[in-house]
C-alpha cells in the first residue's frame, strides 16, 4: 500500500468537518487533508539517487491545492508558522514509513527555523524524530525565503543548534534575486540549491555557463555541494555533468510523487552514463570585455585656459617624459598641445619675445580627439580606423561625462588594441565566430578525459591563395564564411565541436555517429556553393591563372574543400596537442591525394 493510503493518529479522519471550499488553513491541517510528496535528488557522476525533498499538496480540488496557494493564505490567516511546521511532521512521518531512504530535505523559511529551534521542545519534532528513531545526520534542512531574513545572529543560532543535532543545511534558491552571497558566508551550508533560472537552456547560453563556474568555485571555497534546479532536458543535464555540478533536481531526473524511487528516470540516466560531453557553449569575444580606455589614462594635470606658451615650456622642461597637455575651461577639454609640434613653433627666430605671453591656443589642436574612460575596445577599433589619425602622433584627451580626466598616447592605445584583438582571436575568430584553439584544445582535453572515442577531421581549402589574390580579401573572406556556415550546417552543433584556427583551416571534433555522411555532404556542399563565387569565364575553363608561391603566374583549378578525418579512441593520445598534430597529418594527406576525404587508417 503507498503512503497517501495511510493516515495516523496526527492526520485527523475528515468525518464532520466543514466543506471543503469554506475550509481555512487551520481547518485543512486539522483535517489531515495535506499530502506529501518526494522529488528524488540525483548524483550527476554516478546516477544514484542522493534523497529526496519533501514537498506538501493540499487537497485535490480545492483552490489552495497548489502550495504557492497554500502559503499565502496561511500568511493571510496568521499560521505561516504552524503550517511550515505541520507540513515537517508529515515529511518525516511518510519518509520513516517507507524507510528512510537516502537524504531527506525539509523546507523551513528563515524565519520560521529560528523561532523553532528557539522552542523548548521544537514543537514536537524533536519527540517525532525520536518515536520513528530518524537518524538526523540524513536530514536536510532546506532554508527559503532567505530574502526576509531581519536577524541574521537569530539565524544563526537557529542553525547552530540544528548542528548540534547532526542536521544539514541547504541554502535554497540561490541565484533568484533576492538571495544573498552573505548568507552563504555567514551561514556556510552543506548545499546550495541554485535557481532553475540558470540550468534552463543552459546549453545555448553562455553567459549561464561562465556564472554556474563562477558559483562552483565559490561552493568550493565554502566546502558546499552544488544542487542545479529545474533540470528538464538531455542537453541541460549533460552540461551541468560536465561542468562537475555534484547533484541535481528536476522533472528529467523524477517528478513529485507519494513514493520515494530507488532510481532516476531512464532518460537521465542514460545522459548521466554516457561518455558522449557537452559542446560547451562559447561567447563570442572581441577582446576582454571589461577592458576600457581609461586603464590606458595618464594623470596629467591640465594647463588653464588662461596659460601662455612661456608656461607650457616650462612644463615640457619641468617633466620630460610629457608627450602633451590638455588646455581645459571650467573642467572641459578646449585644447590639446603636443610636445613635438609645440617645441617646433617655439625653436623659430622671434617666437618668444611675440608669444611668449601669448596664450597658449593659438597654436594649440582646438579640435582634439576626446574619449571617454569608459570606451571598450570595439569603439576604440572603430578609432584606429577613423580618417582622422592625428592621435597617433599628438595624443588624445580622456574624459568622464564631458570633464577632462588624464591623457593618452597614440602608441599605447594601439598597442593595447593589437595585443587583445590577438588574445581574443585565440578564443574567437574575429571573421566567423567560431571558436578559436583555446577553446579547441580545452575540448579536445574534454574529451581525452571523458574516455569516449570521437573523430577528429581537420578542413582546408585547396588553392584558395590563388583564388584571394585574383578576388581580393574581401571575396576571400566571403568564401571563408562559406566554408564556416557550411560545416556548421552540416554538424549537429550539440555534439559536434566546430573550431576555427585561422585563415581557411577548421577543425571539427565529431561525437555523431554518423560523422562520415556528415562531413562528406560537407565537402560536396561547399564544392557546388564555391564554385559560385568565381566568375563566368573561370567557371567555364574551370579555374584561373594566377601566381605561385614563387611568383610564377600559372593555372590553378577551382577552390574545393578536403578534409583529414582520423577516429580518437580510448587511450590513443594523452594530450590534445597530439590529437591536433595527428589530425593536420591527415589534411595534408587528404591535400596530397585530392580525394576530398581521406580517413586516416585510425579510423578503420
Amino acid at each position: 500500500m503507498t503512503v497517501s493510503a495511510h493516515y495516523t493518529a496526527y492526520e485527523q479522519d475528515t468525518e464532520g468537518c466543514a466543506d471543503l471550499q469554506l475550509m481555512t488553513v487551520q481547518d485543512i491541517m486539522a483535517c489531515g487533508l495535506l499530502t506529501t510528496h518526494f522529488q528524488p535528488l540525483g548524483r550527476l557522476h554516478n546516477g544514484e539517487v542522493f534523497g529526496h525533498e519533501a514537498l506538501v499538496r493540499g487537497p485535490k480540488g480545492h483552490a489552495l491545492a497548489a502550495p504557492d496557494a497554500l502559503f499565502a493564505a496561511a500568511r493571510e490567516q496568521g499560521v505561516h508558522f504552524d503550517l511550515e511546521v505541520h507540513c515537517v511532521k508529515l515529511a518525516l512521518m511518510h519518509w520513516a514509513r517507507q524507510g528512510m531512504s537516502g537524504r531527506l530535505l525539509v523546507n523551513l523559511s528563515a524565519s520560521a527555523l529560528a523561532a523553532l529551534m528557539a522552542h523548548p521542545v521544537a514543537h514536537g519534532i524533536l519527540g517525532l524524530i525520536k518515536d520513528h528513531q530518524i537518524t538526523t545526520a540524513r536530514l536536510v534542512v532546506e532554508v527559503t525565503e532567505h530574502e526576509r531574513v531581519e536577524h541574521l545572529p537569530r539565524l544563526q543560532q537557529a542553525v547552530a543548534a540544528l548542528r548540534q543535532y547532526g542536521v544539514q543545511l541547504a541554502l535554497d534558491d540561490f541565484g533568484d534575486g533576492r538571495s544573498s552571497l552573505r548568507l552563504w558566508a555567514e551561514l556556510k551550508p552543506d548545499y546550495v540549491k541554485i535557481d532553475k533560472y540558470f540550468a534552463k537552456d543552459i546549453s545555448s547560453h553562455p553567459d549561464k555557463v561562465q556564472t554556474i563556474t563562477a558559483l562552483r568555485r565559490i561552493a568550493e571555497t565554502f566546502g558546499t555541494q552544488m544542487v542545479a534546479e529545474g533540470l528538464e532536458t538531455a542537453d541541460e543535464l549533460r552540461v551541468l555533468r560536465d561542468l562537475g555540478i555534484e547533484l541535481g533536481q528536476g522533472y528529467l531526473l523524477g517528478r513529485p510523487q507519494a513514493d520515494l524511487v530507488s532510481s532516476l528516470l531512464p532518460a537521465a540516466r542514460e545522459v548521466i552514463a554516457s561518455r558522449e560531453i557537452s559542446v560547451l557553449p562559447s561567447k563570442t569575444r572581441s577582446g576582454r570585455s571589461d577592458f576600457t580606455v581609461g586603464e590606458l589614462m595618464l594623470r596629467v594635470a591640465p594647463l588653464g585656459a588662461d596659460a601662455t606658451h612661456k608656461q607650457v615650456a616650462q612644463r615640457f622642461h619641468d617633466d620630460e617624459t610629457l608627450k602633451a597637455l590638455a588646455v581645459v575651461k571650467d573642467g572641459k577639454p578646449i585644447g590639446l598641445i603636443n610636445r613635438q609640434g609645440f617645441f617646433n613653433h617655439y625653436a623659430k627666430a622671434y617666437f618668444k619675445e611675440l608669444y611668449d605671453h601669448k596664450t597658449c591656443l593659438l597654436f594649440a589642436n582646438t579640435q582634439p580627439m576626446q574619449l571617454d574612460v569608459h570606451m571598450g575596445l570595439d569603439e576604440l577599433t572603430e578609432v584606429l580606423t577613423s580618417e582622422d589619425q592625428r592621435y597617433l602622433t599628438e595624443g588624445f584627451i580622456l574624459t568622464r561625462d564631458g570633464l577632462y580626466q588624464g591623457m593618452g598616447t597614440g602608441e599605447r592605445l594601439v598597442r593595447a588594441v593589437t595585443e587583445l584583438r590577438i588574445e581574443a582571436a585565440r578564443h574567437a575568430n574575429p571573421l566567423t565566430f567560431l571558436p578559436g584553439n583555446i577553446p579547441l584544445t580545452m575540448h579536445i582535453s574534454r574529451l581525452l578525459g571523458s574516455g569516449a572515442s570521437f573523430v577528429a577531421c581537420y578542413a582546408d581549402l585547396n588553392h584558395f591563395k590563388p583564388f584571394n589574390d585574383y578576388y581580393g580579401y574581401w571575396r576571400g573572406d566571403e568564401m571563408i564564411r562559406l566554408l564556416s556556415n557550411t560545416l556548421v550546417a552540416h554538424c549537429d552543433v550539440r555534439r559536434d565541436f566546430i573550431g576555427h584556427v585561422g585563415g581557411d583551416d577548421f577543425v571539427i571534433l565529431f561525437q555523431s555517429e554518423d560523422w562520415m555522411q556528415r562531413i562528406e555532404a560537407a565537402v560536396a556542399a561547399f564544392n557546388a556553393a564555391a564554385c559560385e563565387l568565381f566568375d563566368d569565364t573561370a567557371k567555364a575553363r574551370g579555374g584561373i591563372e594566377a601566381e605561385d608561391r614563387d611568383g610564377v603566374q600559372r593555372f590553378f583549378p577551382l577552390t574545393t574543400l578536403s578534409a583529414g578525418v582520423m577516429r580518437v579512441l580510448p587511450g590513443d593520445f594523452n594530450r590534445a596537442e597530439s590529437v591536433a598534430t595527428a589530425a593536420a597529418a591527415a589534411k595534408h594527406k587528404a591535400k596530397q591525394l585530392a580525394t576530398g576525404v581521406y580517413v586516416d587508417q585510425r579510423a578503420n
